[in-house]
């Protein structure tokens, strides 16, 4: 720890005085002042953050020829898992009803 940091530790002590150990009578919620130095500071980290985030997210990709066999997206979700398990045994029956031929 450097010469500041510590200094900046003792600072709260010193502002608050006897009231740095509450006691059951003493009120000290809300009465924080941020230093114009700490404000800038977090808003430097915030903004860092945004813009990290918008490296970050990308747009799925979405297929204009795909066929839609979905009314919403949690069925979109729901027909993709039922093919990845069941689109083997489902081939044929699929095939019959796309070209009108099925029992």
């Amino acid at each position: 720890m450097g010469k500041e940091e510590k200094e900046e530790e003792s600072r709260p002590r010193i502002f608050s005085g006897e009231e740095f150990y509450p006691t059951s009578n003493s009120l000290l919620h809300g009465t924080h002042v941020p230093s114009k130095e700490g404000v800038d500071r977090m808003v430097e980290d915030v903004e860092k953050q945004i813009e990290k985030r918008a490296k970050y997210s990308r747009r799925r990709a979405y297929n204009d020829d795909a066929d839609i066999d979905y009314i919403n997206e949690r069925n979109a979700k729901f027909n993709k898992k039922a093919e990845r398990f069941y689109g083997k045994y489902t081939a044929e029956i699929k095939q019959n009803l796309e070209r009108g031929t099925a029992v």
